[in-house]
């Protein structure tokens, strides 16, 4: 119900005629003056009541005389009066029925009562209900009132001390919540501000409101008797502490900042009262050092120290945190005290009050930052802010460096920190220091011997003091061992954290803004703000040094999990924050402080000592006294969980890990996996790191590159606690997935992780050499996780990933190129089985970037290597060979690239691959790599590790050409759709096209190709080589002949066939003539083949006889090229000298094919067929059979130089025969050419020895001599027109030394008959036939010559002697 409501209005009336009734009443004997007012009060309430609607307002202008009653009965002094009339009263206020006036006597009589010692509770509240329902209180009545309570505080009663404390709190929070809202009323309305006069703080007030004016006068007092100065306006103090006045002063600025913000009168008194007074009153503990009798200090209070500088410093918190722009100087002044108060010198409770305010700051890190842009940014300025955290680093060192009083058993402790550290009772430590390597019960620091307990200070991000709140404590408190450490240690972390999390949050509104910005406008560059950065970077650099000091000493000395993680945490946000404002020497330094946490104790890393090296000499001094960053402590209170072998290569034996040391490991996998994108060239320390704990706890690689727990191969084993050994999985699992989150990089940041891996692996391929130790495959299997989680970028860092593991595959280790060769054939898979945007068979760049690699390990000599390299393109081949496209190139080059010295299991695996692309991948590939199949194949055939696969590879020559014959259309559009582009190219460049076998059509290469690779391996040094390689060329050339165009026989002519011949001729008449006794293990050679050159024999029969069927059966198409006549002269030659070679087998060949050549015959008429002339002849049928074979008939084409070749052949000028001679003429050039080999071959078979010293050194056999003989019948058919004496006479010189050949003894049987038979030999039944053709033809020709006939007879005679014989 409301004050102002009609019940509650009536209800007052009610009760104030009761008030007076009653008070009438007790005054009645004793006081009538009181009783007479009393009435006369009833009277005129009821009169009021009776006149006015308005009765509140009636009342209040009336308030003096409704009031006086009252006032009259507390001068009566009776206590129950007394109380009786200011309840009235107070039921008035609090109806606000007060005129100021009366306001102003109530005021006057409760001083008088206060004066007198009366009531005074009752006067408290009384004062309290006045100023807190209205207004109507000021100026000096205020002050009055305020004094009134002033001075009851001071009373012998505690109650009343105490109640009138409270009430003075509260009244001077209602002065200034006058203000407040007096400010609240005025706002908005622009006032005209008085002229500005001088500025003593005493003319100033004329500028404020009453309320205003009141809180101004009020604070003044405040300042002027906290400074033991007589108060402006608080007229009748008595008594004053300096403790009381300066909590007034803390409330009111805590509570009232906008006050002294807004005005400037108030902003003045801040200046130039308070700070002022806060630095006179701290200067005894200024001056005051540990150790100097008290006395010597200049006190007001004989023991001021605790509650007053405690005091001070609450008051010098509210004035950093609330204005502190408007005090900045001051400030300084401050921060540097304080900064001063955390010296080791000072009392113990001193630096511990000091470490609260210290908190307390630390948890503000907006303000912080202002000190840092207001001070360490300003040139000349006192750097406060790096000064802050330095000393709070010293305050942490010399914790442990100076032993605190009464923690003496810690140091008296052995320094090598074996013998127990017993903390007792009297330390006050609840917990007590183990034998060291047993953890201790209680969260503490152990540092060289000095332990000390660590404590809950406080919420993280709050900084809730103790001595800081002791307000009722005179004498300083004892501090109880660890709390200013505790204290210190959480300032620490919540200063890190403070400073992170803001930065960290202003940097991700600043990329936010960045984002929208590029989003708005595409095409402009967003301007970052320097000035926030600069801040972030000064702010870190002013700090870094004094934190990492602190931290890394507090992780060495923790021995508590908890204590230890959030150390890590501080040191990991802190290295983050550096990289991302690219701050590399701080970033590397916080890291280098984990890495080394995370490795046994003195382990001997370079790269860490390098960075070491580094900061240790960045001593850095805090007010004048020097701070070293302190080298860990040697000895370890933490528990063992592993033992393993060192990587270095120095120190020999084992090394330790700690809990602590797996718990440093996590936190450097946090932060690689959480933070990597900014770590930069710093992933090489700790990847380094990584490396050696992983070593250390005996993970090795597997599939994929995950490392997996397994034994060390030689040394002491590692010996692993139960404990760590359930934590290796975990461990084993998050490397793999800090390497699988580099997919979330940035491409730089990606570049620096495969930097830093490929440097490490090279130090560990440093290391491996020369010495047989298990190298450390950590850098490699890392490589190959990367690559793989990051195949949708892989073209950027293809190039170094796949040329340091090249390098790796060339190492002399074979553990370690094994891996290098898994890794990099690992990759490839991976990449080609990717699905690449776009797909890779339209991104041939792409493709032939991942095959490179593959290609390049043929260059490695290490035939393990080529062998993961062969069984990679098989597994390639079967999972991609349909999609290799422009990719084949590569993969042959790979399969092709066999060489001698490779050994059988090399060679086989590859021959597989090349059966698997023969069988299955021809029609996929791209035309223009059926070449490099055919040399490929060609060089397995040339190979000599695998007689098999030799022969096979020939087999699958044979194949590629079926699939030439099947495919010939769609090969031949396709090249000659390649041709084109090429030779457009070529002439772009002004170069002319270059290829094998050019201006021959494109498909035409592709065969004389293979007829080339074929010839090559015909004169391989294997017998069965050769033998196999000739069947299957002349059969090729029989079965897919047809295909090519005319032009290329000429080429397959020459440059195939005659070149084939010529090589067979040259390599088997220098063949060793030394006995093989075996071919290889337990296989028998017949006597006909126990000779290279015997072997040879059997080629050269096989080849010559080859090409002469070729002769044979293309003779109609080779005639028409415009050299038939040159090709036909050099084959002829060829079997001359084949005929005359020293071996029976070759000689008795070489006539078969002349033989076969000659059953050419010139196409005629079937009427005229030499087979019918021969018939009516008389020639025996045997004869006629074989020689008589004709081709359909084809007008040969003749060359310009025929008639120049007759005239040489027949010894005359002809004239040029009429046009449907030439083939005529042709014909007759060839025969002729047979007959001069026919007669040189027989002269030299058959000439005598032409002396008693020549001996006999090759006999011709017989069926030689009668085959050669065999072949004059059918070849004089096609002489005989031109066939003259002169002819004749060779003739009979080769007949007459044919028979006269000896027999060879051995032969003989066979040959000759018994006496008791009269039959003739082969050979003398040949010569008879050749002189029975002749015969007859003469007889048949006598009519037309008869000179001939003469001659004849009588050579015939002469002939015939030795054979009558």
């Amino acid at each position: 119900m409301s004050t102002s409501s009609p019940e509650a209005v009536k209800k007052l009336l009610e009760n104030m005629q009761t008030d007076l009734r009653s008070l009438s009443m007790e005054c009645k004997k004793k006081f009538p003056p009181v009783k007479e007012a009393a009435e006369s009060g009833i009277v005129k309430i009821k009169t009021i009541a009776a006149r006015n609607t308005d009765i509140l307002a009636a009342l209040k202008e009336n308030s003096s005389e409704a009031v006086q009653p009252f006032l009259m009965g507390c001068g009566t002094k009776e206590p129950k009066i007394t109380q009786l009339c200011l309840a009235a009263i107070q039921r008035l206020m609090s109806h606000e029925v007060v005129s100021e006036a009366a306001a102003g006597n109530i005021i006057n009589m409760l001083w008088q009562l206060m004066e007198n010692g009366l009531e005074e509770l009752k006067l408290l509240q009384t004062v309290l209900v006045l100023l807190t329902t209205n207004t109507v209180v000021h100026d000096e009545v205020l002050s009055k009132a305020i004094v009134l309570c002033f001075r009851l505080h001071f009373t012998k009663d505690n109650i009343t001390n105490n109640t009138a404390a409270a009430t003075v709190r509260q009244v001077v929070t209602v002065v200034f919540e006058r203000m407040v809202a007096e400010d609240e009323r005025f706002k908005g309305i622009v006032e005209q501000p008085p002229p500005v006069q001088g500025n003593t703080n005493r003319r100033s007030v004329s500028t404020l409101r009453p309320s205003a004016k009141d809180a101004y006068m009020l604070f003044q007092d405040l300042c002027q008797l906290v400074n033991a100065d007589a108060p402006y306006w608080l007229v009748g103090m008595t008594e004053m502490t300096r403790t009381f006045g300066l909590e007034l002063l803390e409330s009111v600025l805590n509570d009232f900042p906008g006050v002294f913000l807004q005005h400037q009168e108030f902003s003045f008194l801040l200046k130039e009262r308070v700070c002022p007074l806060v630095i006179k009153l701290f200067s005894p503990n200024i001056k005051f050092r540990q150790g100097s009798s008290s006395a010597a200090s200049p006190a007001p209070v004989e023991k001021p120290y605790f509650p007053i500088c405690m005091r001070l410093l609450r008051v010098v918190s509210v004035l950093i945190k609330h204005f502190y722009s408007l005090l900045v100087t001051e400030c300084e002044i401050f921060l540097s005290l304080l900064v001063k108060f955390l010296d080791g010198e000072k009392p113990q409770w001193l630096r511990a009050v000091a470490v609260e305010s210290v908190h307390r700051l630390c948890v503000q890190p907006h303000l912080l930052r202002s000190f840092c842009q207001s001070y360490d940014m300003k040139q000349h300025s006192t750097k406060v802010f790096r000064d802050i955290v330095n000393a709070l680093g010293s305050f942490i060192q010399s914790l442990f460096i100076v032993p605190n009083a009464g923690n003496t058993a810690a140091i008296s402790a052995p320094a090598g920190g074996s013998g127990s550290v017993t903390q007792g009772a009297a330390q006050g430590g609840p917990g007590t220091g183990g034998v060291s390597g047993n953890l201790t019960t209680q969260a503490a620091f152990e540092y060289r011997g000095t332990w000390i307990p660590l404590m809950t200070v406080s919420v993280q991000g709050s900084a809730k003091a103790t001595y800081l709140e002791m307000l009722d404590k005179v004498e300083p408190p004892s501090i109880p061992e660890g709390y200013a450490m505790s204290v210190a240690f959480s300032a620490l972390l919540d200063l890190v954290r403070g400073i992170t999390t803001m930065i960290e949050r202003e940097l991700a509104m600043e990329e936010e803004a960045a984002a929208e910005f590029r989003e708005a406008n595409p095409e402009q560059e967003w301007q970052q703000q320097p000035g926030a950065h600069l801040v972030w970077e000064e702010m870190v650099s002013a700090c870094w040094c004094g934190l990492l000091a602190a931290l890394s000493l507090l992780l060495d000395a923790s021995t508590d999990e908890t204590a230890t993680e959030n150390i890590l945490k501080a040191e990991l946000t802190m290295a983050s924050l550096c990289g991302r404002l690219s701050l590399v020497t701080p970033r590397d330094a916080f890291i280098t402080a984990i890495c080394k946490a995370s490795l046994p104790p003195h382990y001997a890393l370079t790269v860490l000592s390098c960075n070491a090296a580094n900061l240790s000499s960045k001593a850095y001094s805090i007010q004048g006294q020097s701070v070293q960053i302190i080298s860990p402590s040697s000895e370890s209170h933490q528990q063992v969980v592993a033992v393993g072998q060192p990587l270095t290569a120095q120190p020999q034996g084992t090394v330790v890990l700690t809990a602590k040391n797996i718990q440093c490991m996590r936190t450097l996998l946090n932060l690689a996996h959480c933070h990597g994108a900014v770590l930069g060239t710093s992933w090489q320390l700790v990847l380094a790191t990584l490396q050696h704990l992983v070593w250390i706890l005996g993970l090795k690689p597997g599939v994929g590159g995950a490392l997996k727990p397994g034994r060390a191969v030689e040394g002491p084993s590692t010996v692993l606690t139960t404990a760590v050994m359930t934590d290796l999985p975990v461990i084993s699992n998050i490397l793999s997935r800090l390497f699988e989150s580099s997919q979330y990089l940035d491409d730089v940041s990606l570049h620096h992780l495969i930097n830093a891996l490929c440097s490490l692996s090279l130090e560990a391929m440093e290391m491996a050499y020369g010495n047989n130790k298990e190298p450390s495959l950590f850098a490699v299997a890392k490589l190959l996780e990367t690559g793989l989680v990051n195949m949708d970028r892989i073209e950027i860092l293809w190039r170094p990933l796949t040329g340091h593991l090249l390098e790796v595959c060339q190492h002399p280790n074979s553990r370690m190129r094994e891996w290098g060769a898994e890794a990099l054939t690992a990759l490839i898979k991976a990449g080609l089985a990717y699905k690449h945007d776009p797909p890779l068979a339209q991104n041939q760049r792409l493709q032939l970037l991942l095959l490179n690699p593959l290609k390049e390990l043929s260059n490695v000599l290490h035939s393990d290597i080529r062998q993961k390299q062969l069984e990679s393109v098989l597994q390639i081949l079967q999972s991609q060979g349909d999609s290799l496209g422009p990719g084949w190139p590569l993969v042959l080059g790979v399969i092709g690239a066999i060489r001698n010295d490779q050994g059988e299991s090399l060679i086989r695996t590859a021959f597989q691959c090349l059966q698997l692309v023969v069988t299955d991948f021809l029609p996929t590939m791209p035309c223009t790599c059926l070449q490099i199949v055919v040399d490929v194949a060609g060089s397995f055939g040339l190979q000599n590790q695998e007689l098999n696969i030799s022969l096979t590879s020939i087999g699958l020559l044979w194949n590629i050409s079926d699939y030439f014959f099947q495919r010939g259309d769609a090969i031949t559009q396709e090249l000659g759709r390649e041709e084109e582009a090429l030779q457009k190219q070529a002439q772009e460049k002004g170069e002319t096209l270059n290829r094998p076998f050019h201006p021959a059509p494109p498909f035409d290469c592709l065969w004389l190709c293979l007829y080339a690779k074929l010839g090559e391996l015909c004169v391989d040094p294997r017998p069965a080589v050769r033998k196999s390689a000739g069947q299957t060329l002349f059969s090729t050339i029989a079965a897919h002949g047809t295909l090519l165009q005319q032009p290329t026989w000429h080429i397959v002519v020459w440059k195939v066939l005659f070149h084939l011949l010529d090589c067979v001729r040259t390599s088997s008449t220098t063949a060793d003539k030394e006995k093989i006794e075996s071919g290889g293990g337990n296989i028998l050679i017949h006597h006909s083949r126990d000779t290279a050159e015997k072997q040879w024999a059997e080629t050269w029969v096989l080849t010559l006889a080859g090409v002469a069927r070729i002769f044979n059966t293309r003779r109609y198409l080779l005639q028409q090229l415009g050299d038939f006549f040159e090709a036909w002269e050099v084959l002829l030659n060829h079997i001359q000298s084949a005929a005359l070679s020293k071996n029976n087998e070759v000689s008795l060949a070489a006539l078969k094919s002349f033989q076969e050549i000659l059953q050419i015959v010139t196409p005629v008429k079937d009427s005229d067929k030499a087979g019918d002339a021969l018939a009516a002849m008389g020639v025996p049928p045997v004869l006629i059979d074989p020689l008589s074979a004709s081709g359909p008939g084809r007008p040969l084409v003749r060359s310009d130089s025929l008639v120049e070749r007759l005239t040489r052949y027949n010894g005359a000028e002809l004239q040029a025969p009429p046009p449907g001679e030439e083939s005529a003429l042709e014909d007759s050039a060839l025969w002729w050419s047979a007959w001069n080999t026919w007669y040189r071959t027989g002269t030299d078979s058959t000439r005598p020895p032409s002396g008693v010293t020549e001996k006999l050194s090759f006999i011709p056999s017989q069926p030689f001599l009668t085959a050669l003989i065999q072949i004059f019948p059918a070849l004089y058919q096609h002489i005989k027109a031109n066939f003259s004496m002169e002819d004749l006479k060779k003739l009979g010189v080769i007949l007459h030394g044919a028979v006269s050949v000896p027999i060879s003894s051995d032969a003989s049987p066979f040959i000759l008959p018994s006496y008791t038979e009269a039959v003739l030999t082969s050979l003398q039944e040949a010569v008879l036939t050749a002189l029975d053709v002749l015969q007859k033809l003469v007889e048949f020709d006598s009519s037309a010559v008869p000179s001939t006939s003469t001659n004849t007879k009588v050579w015939f005679h002469n002939i015939s002697q030795p054979l009558t014989l």
